[in-house]
């Protein structure tokens, strides 16, 4: 243990980040700086091609940085023989939800799979992906466990002592993309450890690159904070939807109603409805928590509750559509309906679980006859569960004047706001953007 804390101490550290994607790059970029090498890994062979050619793929991420990361020594592969040449191992993959909403552990699983063989004594191992908790003791520590050593099996030796010669820690990730007010080294960090050396281990790891690292007692802990966090905003959001809702129905602007609220400077914090929700922790995580609950026999009625209004909005939103249409003589079928973006928030490049597609499938499905503009997205790269075969137009007043209906679903702000309203016959507005006028229909 003391040599690999001196190691992290001195900055000669090898990393191996494995996951590629909007948490694991920021976080090898972000060692990086500091002065370590790192090695990255993911089994996306495009991702590796890109980035050893240096560049990126990410919107909010500078190819100067990849280069940057390059020249400090930084390769991209998919090789994971190349485990045995780190000192650290942290674990940044997807931890997406099944088809009955049940946790999907198939990538953890795969990447512990890929690096059995190739760890060896004296290796520090993070999992960072966003998971219920009890997942680090109950899969991660049984796995390690498990790896033999050179005596017979029946002896049951295993090759490592979990604290003593390999060290296990969880560091759930606190990325949000596109947000410029904070950063991986801002952003305060929540970590711990399967015993004293590994949260020692994993703290000191973390405090060489953030500001400030929060030690907690257990993974259990920090895998809770985790998917609390999200739950708040999934709930909230959740409550929010629901009230848009309702006072649609009273004739009141729900944007104005939560406006005036925040202006308490107290006991209130706002937080806005939309259609539906994205990205790759709010829609998921609350999910991962109601499963584990069955499993200890209790009911999250709030998480469910939030998750049912939430997960329906699209439907909501398309039903607005559909009664905005009827209201000038028309019908989703055979109209043109043109959404205007696709990612899961404004200003990033990120489809993950956005409800922009859950809309396009909705009203392609219903007959409409729908067209996209995104400033990120020329076409609709292929998701786990959308496989959408339509390419970008441009922001013109031709093609707004030409749709039936132009849908606002993701506020970006590249978009001409004053030309789509000056040049849209019929506008559907998912997020409190524009002003009401006599073609704006709040949704």
């Amino acid at each position: 243990m003391k040599s690999l804390k001196s190691k992290i101490k001195n900055h000669k550290l090898i990393i191996g980040v494995i996951g590629l994607g909007y948490v694991g790059l920021p976080l090898a970029i972000r060692f990086s700086e500091e002065g370590f090498k790192i090695v990255g890994f993911d089994i996306d062979e495009e991702k590796v091609k890109l980035l050893n050619e240096g560049k990126s793929y990410i919107k909010h991420i500078k190819e100067a940085d990849i280069t940057a990361m390059a020249n400090n020594g930084f390769k991209a592969t998919s090789d994971f023989s190349k485990i045995a040449k780190v000192d650290a191992i942290i674990i940044c993959v997807p931890t997406p939800l099944g088809v009955h909403n049940e946790p999907d552990l198939s990538y953890i699983h795969g990447t512990l799979e890929n690096i059995k063989p190739h760890l060896k004594e004296n290796q520090l191992l993070i999992l960072e992906s966003t998971t219920y908790p009890g997942t680090t003791e109950e899969i991660l520590v049984p796995f390690i466990e498990s790896i033999l050593g050179s005596l017979p099996i029946t002896h049951h030796s295993s090759l490592f002592t979990i604290g003593e010669n390999f060290f296990l820690g969880y560091s759930p990730e606190r990325e949000d993309p596109g947000n410029k007010n904070f950063t991986t080294k801002t952003i305060p960090k929540i970590v711990s450890g399967v015993t004293e050396n590994c949260l020692e281990l994993t703290k000191t790891l973390y405090d060489q690159i953030i500001d400030q690292t929060v030690p907690v007692s257990s993974p259990r802990v920090a895998e809770m904070t985790k998917i609390m966090e999200n739950i708040h905003r999934a709930v909230n959001i959740g409550l929010v939807n629901e009230l848009k809702i309702l006072a649609h129905k009273m004739d009141i602007d729900i944007y104005e109603v939560i406006n005036a609220a925040a202006t308490k400077p107290f006991g209130f914090t706002p937080y806005y409805p939309g259609p539906g929700l994205g990205g790759h922790c709010i829609p998921i995580d609350p999910f991962y928590l109601t499963w584990k609950a069955k499993e200890v026999g209790l009911r999250t009625r709030f998480i469910e509750l939030a998750g049912e209004i939430n997960t329906n909005m699209p439907k909501y939103v398309v039903q607005k559509v559909g009664d905005a249409l009827n209201s000038v003589g028309k019908s989703i079928k055979g109209s043109k309906i043109l959404i205007l973006g696709l990612a899961y928030k404004k200003n990033i490049d990120d489809l993950r679980e956005s409800p922009s597609l859950e809309l396009i499938d909705e009203l392609i499905e219903r007959g409409g006859n729908i067209s996209f503009i995104d400033p990120f997205f020329k076409t609709i790269p292929r998701t786990r569960k959308h496989n959408i075969k339509l390419r970008g137009e441009k922001l013109n007043p031709q093609t707004l004047s030409s749709a039936d209906l132009i849908l606002l679903a993701t506020d970006h702000d590249d978009f001409d706001y004053q030309m789509i309203t000056d040049h849209s016959s019929l506008i559907v507005d998912t997020r409190g953007r524009l002003k009401s006028s006599k073609n704006v229909i709040k949704a």
